[in-house]
């Protein structure tokens, strides 16, 4: 089965309730949390032609997800690696078309050539009180990206999931601040650290598509606040 089948076969099992890949702390039907609707897109696909750096035969050598490092100047999240994404806006017909402009807004991609997959259950973002919809897209149509806004991101970058996989690369990341230990899975590939929602989402993904494959948990990669 290919790598976009399967995406879809998890897409599906999601949306009639099958497969629950996430935290159910995470879902606000559960913690009964509210809060600024927000959307990111989760966008698998050949990026380009470089291939993985790991060698190790745990997916595609040209199966890549898109990601961004966010600015270091912003008041939220400063220089952590995201999905492209935002807040809702008024002329966001849905929370898919939240996710796609923000990610033209961000990366400058052509949103025509995302194959919407499906837009899985709002996980609730307790940190800066966002309720995230992670919208699942296939790149059948790449088209150039780059960062639009620097005061907004400091890099856009493809990642292979191949390299995502290989347990050298993974880590539990662990935050201390003012008392509080946070702690989350958490990746190093191409020298760049992935840590938090993105590393949760990431991580919930490859589980329920059955990607994974065990790596050492008590390995710690700790973050400086």
């Amino acid at each position: 089965m290919s790598a976009k089948a399967q995406l879809e076969a998890l897409a599906h099992g999601i949306r009639t309730g099958e497969i629950d890949p996430f935290d159910p702390r995470w879902h606000p039907t559960v913690v009964g949390q509210k809060g600024r609707q927000a959307a990111v897109l989760v966008l698998f696909g050949v990026l380009d032609s470089v291939p993985a750096a790991s060698d190790k035969p745990l997916a595609p050598a040209d199966l890549d997800v898109l990601l961004l490092e966010r600015a270091q100047t912003l008041g939220s999240h400063p220089g952590q690696v995201a999905f492209p994404g935002g807040g809702l806006e008024p002329q966001d017909a849905s929370l898919v078309d939240c996710a796609l402009r923000e990610a033209a807004e961000e990366t400058g991609l052509d949103p025509s050539g995302v194959d919407v997959l499906a837009e899985l259950p709002a996980l609730g973002l307790g940190v800066s009180g966002f309720l995230v919809t992670p919208v699942l897209g296939w790149w059948k149509s790449p088209s150039p990206v780059a960062v639009v806004d620097f005061a907004e991101s400091a890099q856009v970058f493809r990642t292979p999931v191949r390299d995502l996989l290989d347990p050298e690369n993974r880590f539990t990341g662990v935050l201390h601040r003012r008392g509080v230990t946070f702690s989350s899975p958490a990746f190093v590939v191409g020298g760049v650290l992935i840590w938090g929602f993105t590393a949760m989402v990431l991580d919930a993904l490859l589980e329920g598509l059955g990607w994974s494959v065990p790596w050492d948990r008590d390995r710690k990669h700790y973050i400086t606040p």
